[in-house]
């Protein structure tokens, strides 16, 4: 260190005996600084640093006696300190009176913080000067560093200097005599660095903001604002041939090439830290009062808004600069004009207010903050301007709000306006105006991008009406108008509306309106879902703002409801608030709601739960923790002793009893769902009460004292968290088939557990993790990479003996992590020599995958590696490896490409291109024939084959393997500060080739996405590199890539499947985004132009041509997720190339273009959202689009207007812009608006003779007409209609009434138009009523007018409305079968017409509920015509129709009139699925529905249920019908069924088996689990008592059914089972009876074993219905299995039911069994005959099996299977249900049933068995029996 030497030479020659006096002082100075830097602590260090520098002002008059060779070690001292504490500002501060700078970084520092840097500067400022231009200059010439930061440091050191010392440059600028040459030089360097000299952007704006500070300097503002105009003059080319400040001067030529950057950077850099007089001063030369902020600045703020795309950011950022500017020097301005800068009529502000809409909807992150500014900015200046002038009309007030509440909703822009508003206006004007804003930010709160808006609007409205009262007052005007929203918000089922309402609205309401809590609350007192997720939302934010209050008794009943409810949301909320205290206690109430609801839900089927589940409980660890701490330090008397868990002792059992929770659910036979929560709770465990600490977090440290409570825990034989159990359930998870339960798994171990694993497990896990690396599967491989990975964190010297007796050689190395790569590289190279000569055996035994995965996880994630790589005593011994591993990466590429091309060897020629599929089928069958060795190929079949599927998986997951490793090597390598150099360029270049190669000559798309995550890691780190031989790689490769691409070709290569196209994009993406992208814009330029080149008269259609190779290139580059901002510049050449496409004559250049003008939309407008119900929120309007794009907009209405009728009927280009047009929102109500342009364009397309163009012309026409102007259009179309023998065309007819459809059709989430302005419409419409009869011959023109007369039901005059009825239903009375009224025959169009009249009959009866009318629907339902009967029932099962209860309680009464002649003729399967459907549907919901079927069917229901089990039984119909026949029957059952009808029921619940299975299709087990809520309540209601003794067997396989669909895979299926449980548990009542709670499926599958228990538990079949769901596994043949040394085989069959978990369903059965056996002993002989002697035969396997030594071969393998560790867990339970059997029968019932034990003898083998398995970490210690009160852990759905 320079300033410990600098400090000793200092003490040495003032510390020597001749020094006295001043000497001493400097020497205790010295002394202090010494310790200073010798201290680590930055505390202590800033007590000697303050010493020191209170020592130096005390002694100030001793130091100032030293001469100038006596004070010059002690400033060099110093200086040597200060420059080593550059990095500290404070430190640097307390330095200041003694420095002075040498390099750029501290030149910086000095000048700003140092008065004695600024006083040398003073006396050296032309050294200074001239340094800083030849710095700069070089850094501009040279652009050493890609970064920008050499050239930030330069141009900083110039802006501080301007900035600092103002008047020491001064004169160096404005004073002739004074002049300097380096400062012109400077000047000169820092308009080429603005001009574009300087790549990076940020260098280019920090250049502009030094020149304006430059200006500053200027003595008279005129002679600044004269500069700054010369300098745009010299940017814009406007005459100027020079740029002058004061006596500086810089000549035109000299500055380069311009982009436009220069001028953002010239115009921030003014606004940013101009003087405000230099701004405001009179410009000399003008005719008027013209100044730099109005007349200069506005312009270009104006210009760069339009131009500068790729900068929207700043540009924003110079407009909210500009407004301020303006703001803070009005009175300047005012005087300067002479008057108003904001008057209505002033050309001012009509610009800004333009300028503010048309970029209110800019997409891009960060500039909707500058927008609120501008908005908020904007709005002041004029109200300073109308009060200083009196004024008091205000109408930009006015204009404002109405252009605001014309936007649609779904436009953000439209709230930003309106919150900058309010304090002008009024919250009730703005509400006035828009009556419907409430419901719009209820829309708003549910959608992602809307919502932080419209929570700003609500904030401002409620605090402006809370201005205007109080407390009462205030609160009956928030209920007034908020409290619908905010009730509706947070009942909704949208998670994300009722989070947003509960997170962002409600806190804030209740801190403004303490009151409005309990207006809530009463909304909330319901047993519905809703209401109780409402109640926990609010009594959870109550809680945290106005305090924690004591849980009362009925809040904590039901806060236990709702921790057991069904919903998710329900249940986190109520677990947020039981784990959300501020305390360091949990009361005993929450302990056990706590210790009840965590085991009922680590099996939830969401990943947004278990987060939320993990983050819940690692507040209450935290919580509990520090209360134990608090206690132990005896610094927590807030409790009384005794109370909560807060106390260390009940702290640390919980901490216990979850850790044990967790551990035994690592299991492998738990589903991935339950592993997840368990690892994601333990991981939180381990964070909070270990003291193990992480240098990467910032927080969540534990705290010093946590050793303390550890032991504290130990003592009491707790919180063993390392303890061998526990690691074996990790190593165990370290096998599973996911990567998220692996990788998690391994980060515990490695994190927390000890640094080196136990001697004994680590020849076991080698050997499982080699065994892994050479299996098929890709999982297994990928498991054994991440154990090698853990191994090698937690290897030691022990394991590199391991390995070197494995090679068979010396260990030579100590290094373990360079000889455990080394022996990785070992095993790869030599499973590459097996693949050499055997592809075959090699894809079966040793593919190279699995060592490749393992290499990349230990070289990248593995931190000891690359600390390892930077040593220099290793440095040769890692390059060496590093150059072989690539070399070895390029031979199996080399290889494995071969192969699949028939080309062996890496020396044979290669193609350029991709095989085809059919070449690389070719090849593998000779691979495999050459494998097997056999002459002739094997007979062809449809299917892969098992050695086909090996060969392809060997070399598609090891290409992309090798694409991984090799870009993640160069990221980290190139990146790394000392381990640049090991990656030699050689090495690269190889690297390089076969990323190209993998590119260019593969077509699965899972490697192709592989490589190119790797290569574009490659591409990045090499453009990013100083060295420019690095960044000429890339650039060579994209040259060549150009070139290929245009040149000829004998095959394709850019298909979608291919990589070719991946090449370039992953080279552009690799460059920096903060600079300018020079190979991205080549790269289009050069592609455009391909693609815009003539096509050959004879091209070859089998081949690729250059322009579609071309436009496919181009499509990847914009669907690249990192490329989005950069290519919008090039959107506008792009668009109009895909258009110019889709008129091609190749249909291979038509299909490209489509899917680049696709790409191109999305890339536009932003990716759909759909929220849950299904509306669309785009949020870009059609004016803001056209003002982000202009030129585009001339593009799209040029097409339009080619497109006129008249012209050639087929435009292949129209349909698509229609598209484009279609996806975008209207805009504000602005007749100057460029969006008009449009109008007449796609009005006239109403004429085109294709249907399409006129369907999608009407929906283009939306975004143009905003909805204040829709009634005068609509006027205007409905009075071209024409009279009676007046349609010249149909066609323009029929445009016409789709463009008024459109028109009147509310938009989702807003209302319809006035009735009142739609009156004179329906005048016209009624003129015209001879469009809806006969007269009229085209189908589709009339539904087209009686769609939109549909949606003028307000408007329309009630005669004219009846005229239409009577005219509907005649044509509908007489229509018959095959026949048109007055028709010869059928008309095209006259299905929808028929249909559209049912609906419309339907509407009008819901509508008017009217009893004539809703007889007539009903009598459609047995029309003779099929489309007006699917047409009525096609509505009924609509979601979005009216809703009439008496409509529906008449076709209700209609269907099942009918049901029985349906059925009985049921020749259309698809009518008769919609019949069911509809009788379900309008069945289900309603309590009555059963006396009224039983009224009407009279005796025929259970005849009815008959034919629905014939047809589900005989006629095998599809899962659709054969649903809705099941949901029918069960609902018709339930209407009456007697003894007589027992086989009834019993084919019912076969039926009821059969759709429920797991192999069933899901549609039907979701119906068989529906039909459990209709007909299972009734089956267990009528069979309770002794009623009906023969239902109890069906009662037994409901219950059963209903256990195995709780534990369903699929969610919804679990979803309606657990509705049924709860159904039962709240008493057998109705579906949605009153009070009824839906539970979880956990607590609904133990209410089900309970209710087995109390109602059943005495029938003797009960106890062998549950042994149903005791699996029997063959344990031996699994282990022999296990054991066998047989190679794997690529696929194992799947699961039906990945979710079910029978270890689990059996522990938890066990306690119910016991008990079913206690109250019924004698049931138990059977079983007890037939699976006792099994049991006890698996004992005794198990006892010789793992008592020997010889057993552990294979037992870490066996710690992860899931099929052996299942089996055991079955068989334990079943052990111990045969030991209690025995000791409730007897002794001698053991003897009698062939058992040769008694239950003791059994009960001491099984304790025997299970130590046994405790020790290899296949079971749990043995414990006590159960309990029979005990039930046990819940294993069903979440």
């Amino acid at each position: 260190m320079g300033a410990e030497r600098e400090a000793r030479a200092c003490a040495a020659f003032y510390g020597d005996a001749g020094r006295c006096g001043p000497g001493r002082a400097a020497l205790r100075c010295v002394r202090c600084l010494r310790q200073f830097a010798g201290s680590t602590a930055r505390r202590c260090r800033d007590e000697h640093l303050e010493e020191a520098l209170q020592l130096a002002q005390a002694l100030g008059k001793e130091l100032q006696a030293l001469g100038e060779a006596e004070v010059r070690p002690l400033l060099r001292c110093v200086l040597a300190f200060q420059l080593e504490a550059a990095g500290s500002s404070s430190a640097f501060q307390k330095l200041e009176q003694v420095l002075s700078p040498e390099d750029l970084q501290a030149v910086c520092m000095f000048i700003e913080e140092s008065r004695l840097g600024r006083h040398h500067w003073q006396q050296n400022m032309a050294p200074l000067l001239q340094r800083l231009a030849h710095t700069l200059s070089y850094v501009l010439q040279g652009q050493p560093a890609p970064s920008g930061t050499w050239g930030c440091l330069a141009v900083k050191a110039c802006l501080q200097l301007f900035q600092v010392m103002p008047k020491d440059v001064a004169p160096l600028v404005w004073s002739a005599a004074a002049k300097n040459e380096a400062l012109q030089r400077i000047l000169g360097l820092l308009l080429e660095a603005v001009a574009g000299k300087a790549l990076s952007k940020d260098v280019r704006l920090l250049a502009g903001t030094a020149l304006s500070m430059l200006l500053n300097t200027a003595p008279q503002p005129e002679s600044g604002a004269r500069a700054a105009l010369t300098l745009f003059q010299l940017m814009d080319r406007a005459g100027a041939e020079e740029l002058r400040v004061g006596e500086l001067a810089v000549e035109a030529h000299s500055i380069p090439e311009l982009d436009g950057l220069e001028r953002l950077a010239l115009s921030r850099g003014l606004l940013t830290c101009c003087r405000a007089d230099i701004l405001c001063c009179r410009l000399e030369g003008s005719t008027c009062q013209a100044c730099l902020l109005l007349d200069v600045l506005f312009p270009i703020v104006c210009t760069l808004s339009k131009e500068q795309k790729d900068c929207h950011y700043h540009c924003f950022q110079v407009l909210v600069l500009w407004l301020r500017r303006v703001q803070e020097n009005l009175p300047e301005l005012w005087h300067l004009r002479g008057g108003r800068l904001l008057a209505e009529d002033a050309k001012l502000l009509q610009k800004l207010t333009q300028l503010v809409w048309d970029n209110a909807e800019a997409p891009v992150e960060g500039v909707s903050e500058f927008i609120q500014s501008s908005f908020r900015v904007l709005l002041e200046i004029y109200h300073l301007e109308c009060q200083h002038f009196e004024d008091q009309e205000r109408p930009l007030y006015q204009q404002m709000l109405q252009r605001a509440v014309s936007m649609p909703w779904q436009i953000k822009a439209r709230y930003v306006p309106l919150c900058a508003l309010v304090p002008y206006v009024g919250s009730q004007q703005v509400l006035d105006a828009c009556p419907m804003l409430p419901q719009h930010l209820l829309s708003c709160l549910a959608t992602n991008h809307l919502c932080p808006t419209a929570t700003e609007l609500y904030r401002a409205l409620v605090r402006q009406q809370c201005s205007q009262g109080q407390g009462d007052v205030q609160a009956e005007l928030w209920a007034q108008h908020w409290l619908p929203l905010l009730s509706r918000a947070l009942r909704s089922p949208l998670p994300i509306l009722h989070s947003n309402a509960a997170n962002h609205l409600l806190p804030w309401t209740l801190r403004q309106l303490p009151a409005a809590g309990t207006l809530l609350a009463a909304q909330f007192s319901g047993a519905d879902t809703a209401a109780l997720r409402a109640w926990v939302s609010l009594l959870r934010v109550q809680r945290s703002t106005a305090g924690v209050t004591p849980l009362r008794a009925e809040e904590i009943a039901r806060l236990q409801a709702c921790l057991r409810a069904r919903e998710e949301g329900v249940r986190l909320a109520a677990l947020g608030l039981l784990c959300g205290g501020p305390g360091h206690s949990l009361a005993g109430t929450e302990e056990r709601l706590l210790r009840e609801f965590l085991p009922l839900n680590l099996n939830c089927h969401t990943s947004a739960f278990r987060q939320l589940l993990q983050a819940a409980l690692r507040k209450v660890l935290g919580r509990l923790r520090d209360g134990a701490l608090a206690r132990l330090r005896g610094k927590d008397p807030r409790e009384p002793r005794g109370e909560g868990v807060g106390q260390p002792a009940r702290a640390v059992d919980f901490v216990e009893w979850l850790l044990q929770l967790c551990i035994s659910s690592l299991t492998p036979w738990a589903n991935y769902q339950r592993k997840k929560t368990a690892l994601l709770l333990l991981t939180a465990i381990l964070e909070t009460c270990t003291d193990t600490w992480s240098p990467e977090r910032k927080k969540g440290q534990p705290p010093r004292t946590m050793a303390t409570l550890l032991g504290h825990a130990r003592q009491s034989g707790c919180w063993d968290f390392f303890s061998r159990p526990n690691l074996l359930a990790l190593l165990g998870c370290l096998q599973d088939s996911t990567n998220e339960i692996r990788d998690t798994a391994s980060e515990l171990l490695i994190r927390y557990f000890p640094a080196t694993f136990p001697e004994t497990l680590t020849p076991a896990l080698l050997r499982l993790a080699q065994d892994a690396l050479s299996s098929p599967r890709v999982q297994e491989a990928e498991a054994g990479a991440v154990l090698m990975k853990t191994i090698l964190h937690k290897s030691d010297s022990s394991t590199l003996k391991l390995l070197a007796l494995e090679a068979k050689t010396a260990q030579t190395l100590t290094n373990r992590s360079l000889y455990f790569t080394q022996h990785l590289l070992r095993v790869l190279q030599a499973q590459l020599a097996t693949a050499q000569q055997n592809l075959l055996q090699a894809a079966a035994v040793a593919p190279m995958h699995g060592v490749l995965a393992a290499l990349r996880r230990c070289l990248l994630q593995v931190p000891e590696v690359i600390t390892c790589m930077q040593t220099a005593e290793s440095a040769q011994a890692w390059q060496e490896l590093l150059s072989s591993l690539v070399d070895t990466a390029r031979d199996i590429t080399s290889l494995l490409l071969g192969a699949l091309q028939s080309q062996q060897g890496p020396e044979a020629e290669q193609q350029v291109a991709a095989p085809s599929f059919a070449d690389m089928g070719n090849a593998i069958g000779s691979l495999i024939m050459l494998g097997k060795g056999q002459r002739e190929e094997e007979e062809d079949s449809v299917l892969l084959s098992e050695e086909h599927s090996l060969i392809l998986t060997c070399c598609w997951v090891s290409v992309k393997e090798v694409g991984l490793l090799l870009g993640g090597l160069a990221e980290l390598l190139l990146s790394s500060p000392g381990a640049k150099h090991l990656l030699q360029l050689a090495s690269l270049q190889t690297a390089a080739t076969v990323f190209q190669e993998i590119l260019l000559r593969c077509r699965h798309w899972g490697a192709v996405e592989g490589c190119s995550m790797g290569f574009t890691k490659f591409c990045a780190a090499l453009l990013n590199h100083p060295n420019t031989e690095l960044q000429a790689i890339p650039q060579t490769i994209l040259d060549q890539g150009l070139e290929a691409l245009s040149g000829p070709r004998s095959s394709s290569i850019t298909r979608r499947a291919a990589g070719f196209p991946m090449l370039f994009l992953c080279i552009v993406s690799g460059e920096n985004p903060a600079q300018a992208r020079p190979l991205l814009t080549r790269c289009i330029q050069t592609l455009l132009a391909l693609a815009t080149m003539a096509l050959p008269q004879d091209w070859d259609q089998t081949l690729d041509l250059p322009q579609v190779c071309a436009l496919h290139v181009l499509q990847t580059l914009v669907r690249g997720a990192g490329l989005g901002a950069a290519l919008l510049r090039h959107a506008t050449p792009m668009v109009a190339l895909a258009l110019r496409g889709l008129s091609s004559p190749c249909w291979a250049m038509r299909n490209a273009a489509i899917q680049l003008f696709s790409a191109l939309t999305t890339r536009l407008l932003g990716q759909k959202q759909s929220s849950t119900e299904g509306c669309l929120v785009e949020g870009l309007s059609l004016p803001a689009f056209l003002g982000q794009h202009p030129q585009l907009g001339a593009v799209l209405l040029a097409e339009l207007e080619a497109a006129v009728p008249g012209g050639p009927h087929l435009r292949p280009t129209l349909h698509a812009v229609l598209t484009l047009l279609a996806q975008l929102q209207p805009g504000p109500d602005d007749p100057s608006s460029p969006s008009t342009h449009f109008l007449e364009p796609l009005l006239e397309l109403a004429g085109s003779p294709i249907y399409a163009v006129r369907a999608m012309a009407a929906k283009a026409l939306i975004p143009v007409v905003p909805p204040p102007q829709r009634p005068a259009l609509l006027l205007q179309l409905a009075q071209q209609l024409p009279a009676p023998g007046g349609v010249l065309s149909h066609n323009a007819l029929h445009g016409r009434l789709l463009q008024m459809k459109a028109l009147l059709a509310p938009n989702p989430g807003t209302a319809r138009l006035p009735a009142e302005a739609l009156h004179p419409v329906a005048l016209q419409l009624e003129a015209r009523s001879w469009l809806l009869s006969p007269a009229q011959r085209c189908p589709l023109v009339r539904a087209a007018f009686l769609q939109v007369l549909t949606l003028l039901p307000a408007s329309l005059s009630p005669g004219f409305t009846q005229s239409i009825w009577d005219a509907v239903s005649a044509e509908l009375g007489g229509l018959t079968l095959g026949r048109e009224p007055g028709c010869a025959e059928l008309q095209v169009g006259a299905a929808v017409l028929h249909q559209t009249m049912a609906r419309f009959a339907c509407s009008e009866a819901a509508r008017l509920a009217d009893s004539k009318r809703i007889h007539t629907v009903c009598s459609l339902l047995q029309h003779p015509h099929p489309d007006v009967r699917l047409a009525v029932l096609s509505w009924v099962t609509d979601g979005k129709r009216a809703q009439c209860e008496e409509l529906e309680r008449a076709l209700r009464l209609t269907l099942l009139e009918n049901l029985q002649s349906v059925l009985q003729d049921r020749g259309n399967k698809e009518f008769l699925r919609l019949y069911l459907e509809a009788l379900v549907h309008l069945c289900r919901d309603c309590p009555s529905w059963s006396q009224e079927a039983s009224q009407k069917l009279q005796g025929s229901a259970l005849a009815c249920v008959e034919t629905l089990l014939l047809v589900m039984e005989m006629e095998r119909p599809g899962p659709e019908l054969l649903s809705q026949a099941l949901c029918a029957a069960s609902l018709l059952l339930t209407v009456g069924f007697g003894d007589e009808d027992a086989l009834l029921v019993q084919r019912w619940c076969t039926m009821l088996e059969a759709c429920g299975r797991p192999v069933a299709d899901e549609v039907l087990r979701l119906a068989a689990a529906c039909s459990l809520q209709t007909a299972g309540t009734e089956v267990l209601r009528r069979c309770r008592g002794a009623a009906c003794p023969w239902l109890i067997p069906m009662a037994l396989r409901v219950i059963n059914m209903s256990i195995h669909l709780l534990q369903d895979e699929d969610p919804d299926v679990r979803h309606e089972a657990a509705g049924f449980a709860s159904l039962v548990q709240h008493g057998l009542g109705q579906p949605g009876g009153d009070g009824c709670i839906f539970v979880q499926g956990n607590v609904g599958l133990l209410s089900l074993l309970q209710l087995l228990l109390d109602e059943f538990g005495h029938h003797p079949e009960t106890f062998g219905s549950l042994l149903q769901h005791l699996p029997q596994p063959n344990l031996r043949a699994i282990v022999e299995d296990l054991e066998a040394d047989t190679p794997h085989s690529l696929y194992k069959e799947d699961e039906p039911n990945v979710f079910a978990e029978p270890a689990a369903l059996a522990q938890q059965l066990l306690p119910f069994l016991v008990q079913l056996l206690e109250k019924a002993p004698s049931s138990a002989l059977h079983w007890l005959q037939a699976a006792g002697p099994s049991v006890l035969q698996d004992l005794h396997y198990c006892q010789q099996r793992w008592s020997h030594e010889s057993a552990t071969r294979c037992w870490m393998k066996a710690l992860g299977c899931a099929v052996l560790r299942a089996a055991l867990a079955v068989l334990l339970v079943r052990a111990q249900l045969v030991a209690h059997a025995l000791r409730l029968l007897g002794e001698e019932h053991g003897a009698v049933l062939g058992l040769d034990c008694g239950a003791q003898e059994l009960e001491q083998e099984l304790v025997l068995v299970q130590g046994l398995l405790a020790q290899h970490g296949l079971g749990s210690a043995p414990q006590q029996s159960p309990a029979p009160a005990e039930q046990g852990e819940a294993h069903g759905d979440g």
